[in-house]
């Protein structure tokens, strides 16, 4: 168990952290059902309330300033009301928002239909990023790196990340470490980083799956290794999270908590792991209070964040 007696908050409070990745729009629409469309067999949702969420890379940075740290965003939008939303609510989080706009690239939207709690439909907008917007957040990259703790690389597989591997060497030449949420089987995109945090499904389609715990080790030990990482956390749900290093395997069981909603969890457990990182404390010790914030943050309804007095158990 983590002791919470021991939470950073003078360490967090000056740490800085860099968010990159494919930044997105989460949009709900919730409203009654009370009738079949006379048009078609679909149901008709009355609209009454509408509420905007950031996502993707943008939520791992909302997750970073509700727990007390610093934080930049560095990501695509397009010239568009969605791209406008992300950045307003970007600033209302206490999210630096350096976001490249391209007027030909629509801010990647999930709009979400909802009608008697249940989720009705979804509609994705997305498209992948242009070069000169690759460039851009190059370019932003290379502006704010020196001035931060800790880079973080969320990867959607939206392409905002398509440059990921030089990305890293840049970190490496500024020697800051470099955490990466990783998306799809080619973790060879990842060689250099610092720490990689599949989850389990993740980790099974990068090492295939594992007969026991011995296996799962071996398997974790050949990627990191082949990877250059410095350790690798697999995050494992009810059965909680497990640290590769060199010559070392760590593991902590799940908080025991009611589950309510998984969603925006591993950007939670991702954004603390890298404040507790840039924060000065260990792998072993940043992971307990990973652990700690995924237990909490699954207890909530919709993609939420965790506070420090919650996390420090306030």
């Amino acid at each position: 168990m983590t002791d919470i007696s021991s939470f950073p908050a003078r360490a967090i409070a000056r740490s800085r952290v860099l968010v990159v990745g494919d930044v997105m729009l989460d949009r709900y629409w919730f409203g009654e059902v009370d009738r079949i469309s006379p048009e078609a067999p679909v149901p008709v949702v009355h609209v009454a309330r509408r509420e905007d969420r950031l996502g993707g890379a943008a939520n791992v940075a909302r997750n970073v300033a509700a727990l007390g740290g610093l934080v930049t965003l560095v990501g695509v939008t397009g010239a568009d009301e969605a791209g406008a939303c992300v950045g307003q609510l970007a600033q209302q989080a206490g999210v630096h928002a350096d976001l490249v706009s391209d007027a030909a690239h629509p801010t990647t939207l999930k709009m979400r239909v909802l009608g008697r709690q249940q989720q009705m439909l979804r509609i994705d907008f997305e498209q992948r990023p242009a070069q000169t917007s690759l460039d851009g957040v190059s370019a932003a990259v290379a502006r704010h790196l020196p001035n931060h703790d800790v880079i973080v690389l969320s990867d959607y597989a939206k392409g905002a990340l398509d440059r990921v591997q030089d990305l890293i060497a840049l970190a490496r030449e500024h020697k800051v470490p470099v955490l990466v949420d990783p998306k799809g089987d080619d973790y060879d995109r990842y060689k250099g980083a610092t720490l990689v945090t599949p989850n389990r499904s993740e980790m099974r389609q990068a090492v295939g799956r594992w007969k026991d715990e011995d296996d799962l080790t071996a398997r974790a030990q050949l990627l990191r290794a082949h990877l250059q990482l410095e350790a690798l956390l697999v995050t494992r749900s009810e059965q909680g999270m497990t640290l590769f290093s060199a010559g070392s395997r760590e593991h902590v069981d799940a908080q025991a908590h009611e589950v309510f909603d998984v969603s925006g969890a591993g950007d939670t457990v991702l954004a603390t792991l890298a404040l507790m990182r840039a924060a000065g404390l260990s792998w072993v010790q940043a992971m307990g209070w990973a652990n700690r914030a995924g237990g909490i943050v699954v207890g909530k309804l919709g993609t939420s964040t965790v506070t420090a007095a919650e996390l420090a158990g306030g």
